[in-house]
């Protein structure tokens, strides 16, 4: 029993080695305690995206004012498209519409600190379906005011 547990101790310690090399410390600390994940109820802006590689990100948007007040994520893909959707949502949070309308694929990125190569579209991924949901709320406050509420 000692052996297997020695092993399995070796295995994880290898596992947080190579997720700390691929996202880096910022990613890495995310990843280990995930923000924003969720589902989020009665949504003013609300976009689901399916990227190139498979992965469905969707994200959620509730404003007070004209500023984010709460944004989630939730994706079916990998960590990388984990760890995107959260810091988009993170960097949607205390933002108005015009900000918001300036976070790319790069500034994800840029705040992730690090992906694996070969998920950097993972980025824009994020940063496409939060867009989305921006234009979705932007297109219910334009309805509203046509409406005359």
């Amino acid at each position: 029993m000692d052996n297997l547990d020695a092993f399995l101790d070796n295995l994880q310690e290898e596992i947080l080695d190579d997720a700390r090399d691929a996202f880096g410390e910022k990613g890495y600390e995310r990843w280990r305690n995930p923000r924003f994940n969720g589902r989020m109820e009665a949504a003013d802006g609300f976009a689901s995206l399916t990227g190139s590689c498979g992965d469905t990100m969707e994200i959620y948007l509730k404003f007070s004012g004209n500023r984010v007040a709460d944004a989630s994520y939730f994706t079916n893909g990998c960590a990388s498209s984990a760890l995107c959707g959260s810091f988009a949502s993170e960097l949607a949070i205390g933002r108005s519409p015009d900000e918001i309308a300036d976070i790319t694929g790069e500034l994800v990125l840029q705040t992730v600190g690090k992906l694996p190569d070969e998920d950097t579209h993972c980025s824009g991924l994020a940063a496409s379906t939060l867009q989305e949901a921006l234009s979705c709320y932007m297109r219910r406050v334009l309805d509203q005011k046509a409406q005359g509420e």
